[in-house]
């Protein structure tokens, strides 16, 4: 009967750091279009409890109120969900977000230069954003990871680092085509190697499909329902499914 307390108490320990370690990966993120002040503000409070990176919000409703002391980032998305926003307008955007208190912003590029091998363009429209948005600010870039085939990704994610974005990210969870795979994670990674991080998002809803996501590349996971998945620890470690 000892035996099996020792074990169940080392389990939840070891459940509970890694839910930690892998809330602190985390943009807690709400982006409906039928989002409140009321929802944004919960959805703050939540992240903190939670332990979350940042919260993901979209750019109106800024500025946001962080409770003084907390460790929580704040990004906003720019040129979301289509990415066909003239480059003016994603910079200017971008530049406002950051005047209001982001720290962070994903940017989505435009797919369709992609999928027609556009590629100078695709790096300008990235470049016209971080030239509006320099360091310390984080730069991400979406580019869709699931509209591209293995060589469009790899080639968007070449212009992202030429462009100087500090992230590419797969994915605006609102594309038909789906989110994030660990195929196109590990794609990405190999494509940026040191220059960018890798940042998963869309259809990450279970800690197993977390870690997964971390083992191939990602360093920042974009999530929802961020309280059902980090609940899923226990579960995971229990049934031994990593």
């Amino acid at each position: 009967m000892t035996s099996t307390s020792t074990v169940s108490t080392s389990t939840v320990s070891t459940s509970s750091r890694d839910a930690a370690s892998v809330a602190r990966r985390i943009d807690h993120t709400l982006l409906k279009p039928e989002a409140t002040a009321a929802d944004v503000a919960a959805l703050i409070a939540e992240a903190i409890e939670l332990g979350a990176y940042s919260v993901c919000v979209s750019p109106s409703m800024l500025p946001l109120c962080i409770p003084a002391g907390a460790d929580l980032k704040v990004a906003v998305v720019c040129g979301f969900p289509s990415g066909k926003h003239h480059s003016i307008i994603k910079a200017a955007e971008a530049a406002l977000s950051i005047e209001q208190g982001a720290d962070e912003i994903d940017m989505v590029i435009d797919i369709g230069a992609v999928k027609s091998g556009r590629f100078t363009e695709v790096q300008a429209d990235i470049a016209a954003v971080r030239a509006r948005v320099p360091a310390p600010a984080v730069l991400k870039v979406i580019i869709e990871s699931a509209a591209l085939t293995d060589g469009e990704i790899v080639a968007a994610c070449q212009a992202s680092v030429a462009a100087g974005a500090d992230f590419v990210k797969t994915s605006t969870g609102f594309h038909p085509a789906g989110g994030a795979t660990v195929h196109a994670v590990r794609l990405m990674k190999q494509a940026v190697g040191d220059r960018a991080q890798v940042k998963a998002s869309g259809g990450v809803r279970s800690f197993a499909d977390a870690r997964a996501l971390i083992a191939a590349g990602a360093t920042r996971l974009g999530v929802s329902g961020s309280a059902a998945l980090l609940s899923g620890a226990t579960s995971d470690e229990t049934a031994g499914s990593y």
